[in-house]
Order: structure tokens, then C-alpha cells, then sequence
């Protein structure tokens, strides 16, 4: 069974890719997804905010510094001995090229296109072998239209594009009044592939303590439909390269998402649940599944059941919403 694909320009020898998460912080852990299949990684992620916290900490260190007694200024440590998380990410970009036989995808998280240009050319120069930009933007200000959050995007990926020549992924939240605008958009603007979803991590609030709280929620096997939908839409109508993510636990999750019209499947929650083994537990089901199946590669099962293929295109529409409610009946028991 050939299960190669191709995404953001590199022949994978299959569809699964784990997604940003710690598990990428060590070396030994990403070993093991690679032993287990994985066909390519990508990194935890580099924030902007705590990049611009590392900088202001060392301006305020410069300053103080110059402002204390000139004879015990040989005492103190310099500045070029104290590793940022830039720093620390490109030195575990370079051990894991270096420990690694597959890709490594670096991945920016940020709003302003401001440092991406620094941090993308630092990035390539220590050996990425594409950049995912994850613009984490929560449109909460009410003077601010949906036109100028979907140029945010833009600005952010037309600003790196013109300064590294690494293919782009940009991963996207399914809060667009226009995904398929704004993944077309996002192509023409020199965008490799689009990832779909990012998941916005929800806030809490605290009964006892009255307080908003945070807790990390992974996400379930119901959550990846929404993914689907949009790239069974999208098949065929962009000619860049996409990726499933988000709720993707089993081999079914990720032959659905392939069915779609996908080409790489991410992986994250399910390999923090069940560690790296998961994956190789994935990869065999889709192996015995597609030795049971009339096709001969992920190739040909690539869209199959995109919109454009389906036999009910209407499945991917509103048409759907209506179909399902009007079936419905309820439990006679209540």
C-alpha cells in the first residue's frame, strides 16, 4: 500500500504529522514518533509574547546595568551569555535536524507581523524545513471589522514571504465569515498550505472562588467534523496543500479527513493521551483499512467524498441542516 502524499512542497512517506505540543521539547519523545511513523514534526511553538518579554527583560537589564558602579560591572554575566527562547528553540530546531530523518516544521505564534520577519530568517537559517504561522487573534475589540482581522493574516504572511523563501502554512481559526475567501486569499498571497482548525483554548469561570480560570481542554473525535467539512469544500477549488487538525484520535478520524480531500493529517491530543505508540496504533488501522479498500495509495483516496465527488454534494450545505432536523424523533420514553 503506498501511503505517501505530499504536503507544503515535501514527499511524505504517509499523511500523519503530529502538530505543535511539548512533546517536540524532547528529543528522545520526537525519536519516538518517528519510530512509531511519523512523517514529518512539527515544533512547539515560538510565541511572539514571550519573545517581547525576553527583550524587554534584557533592555532593563542593559539599563541597569550601565547605571550600577563601573568597577563591578566585570562581576556581572553578559548579555550575550544569556539564552532567550529564541535562542533555545533554534538549539533544539538544530538537535532535532540533526537526530531526526523526517521534516521539521518550525511553527510562529503571534498577531503582528512586526518580529515574524527576524524570527522566520533565523529559523531558516537553522535548518526548518517549512514555517507554520499560527495567528492566534482573538477579535475582541468591537472597532475592529472582520475585513481588518482577515488582513492582519494577510500582512502577517505577505511580510515573511517576502524575506523567506521556506514554504508557508497558515494554520486558521473556523471563525471566518468566509473560510473558503479567505484560504484563496491567503493562496494568492503565497501561503504553501492552510491548517484547519486552530483551536481557541476557552476561559472558565470558578464558582467557588469567583474567579475566570484556565484549564487545558484536548479536544474529541467530534470536534474534527468541523475540519472536514471545510476541506471537503475546499478540494479542488485551491490548489495549495491542507491539513486536518483538531480532534483527529483514530484511524477513522484520519480516513475520513483524507476521504475529505486532505493531504496530512495533524495529530496532537491523542498522542498526549496515549503517547507515541498512538501513532503507530493509527497508522496500522489506516493500512488494514485501505488493503481492505479499492484503492491503491492515499493518492487515489484523496477526495474521494469531497463536495465536488460526493454523491450528495448538499451533504457539505445547509440542505444537510435541514435534512437532519426534520428526520429527528425524539426518545418515545420521554
Amino acid at each position: 500500500m503506498d501511503l505517501r502524499t505530499r504536503y507544503l512542497g515535501l514527499e511524505l512517506k504517509n499523511p500523519l504529522v503530529p502538530s505543535a505540543s511539548p512533546l517536540s521539547r524532547s528529543l528522545d519523545t520526537a525519536k519516538q514518533l518517528e519510530d512509531a511513523g511519523a512523517a514529518a514534526l512539527v515544533m512547539y511553538s515560538l510565541f511572539e509574547e514571550e519573545l517581547r518579554h525576553d527583550r524587554d527583560v534584557m533592555d532593563a537589564y542593559l539599563s541597569n546595568q550601565s547605571l550600577g558602579h563601573a568597577e563591578a560591572t566585570s562581576f556581572l554575566p553578559l548579555h550575550g551569555d544569556m539564552a532567550s527562547r529564541q535562542d533555545r528553540y533554534l538549539e533544539q530546531l538544530q538537535r532535532l535536524k540533526q537526530t531526526l530523518g523526517i521534516p521539521v516544521i518550525a511553527s510562529l505564534n503571534g498577531v503582528t507581523p512586526g518580529g515574524w520577519i527576524e524570527y522566520g530568517k533565523a529559523l531558516q537559517q537553522a535548518g526548518a524545513d517549512a514555517l507554520e504561522l499560527n495567528v492566534y487573534h482573538i477579535a475582541g475589540d468591537a472597532n475592529v471589522s472582520g475585513a481588518e482581522v482577515e488582513q492582519r493574516y494577510l500582512d502577517v504572511l505577505k511580510a515573511l514571504r517576502q524575506h523567506v523563501t521556506l514554504p508557508i502554512a497558515m494554520k486558521l481559526s473556523p471563525q471566518f465569515s468566509s473560510v473558503a475567501n479567505m484560504v484563496g486569499r491567503l493562496e494568492q498571497g503565497g501561503a504553501a498550505g492552510v491548517s484547519l482548525f486552530n483551536r481557541f483554548y476557552q476561559p472558565d469561570i470558578d464558582l467557588d472562588s469567583l474567579r475566570v480560570s484556565s484549564q487545558l481542554q484536548l479536544s474529541s473525535s467530534a470536534e474534527s467534523l468541523l475540519a472536514m467539512r471545510w476541506i471537503a469544500i475546499l478540494f479542488g477549488r485551491v490548489k495549495l496543500t491542507l491539513a486536518a487538525t483538531g480532534g483527529v484520535h483514530t484511524h477513522g478520524d484520519a480516513l475520513k479527513m483524507l476521504l475529505a480531500g486532505a493531504d496530512v493529517v495533524h495529530l496532537c491530543s491523542t498522542l498526549l493521551l496515549q503517547g507515541p505508540k498512538q501513532l503507530a496504533h493509527i497508522l496500522q488501522g489506516m493500512a488494514e483499512w485501505l488493503d481492505d479498500s479499492p484503492y491503491e495509495s492515499v493518492e487515489q483516496l484523496k477526495g474521494v467524498l469531497s463536495q465536488r465527488h460526493a454523491g450528495d454534494a448538499s451533504a457539505y450545505a445547509r440542505a444537510n441542516y435541514l435534512q437532519l432536523l426534520d428526520s429527528y424523533l425524539p426518545d418515545a420514553g420521554n
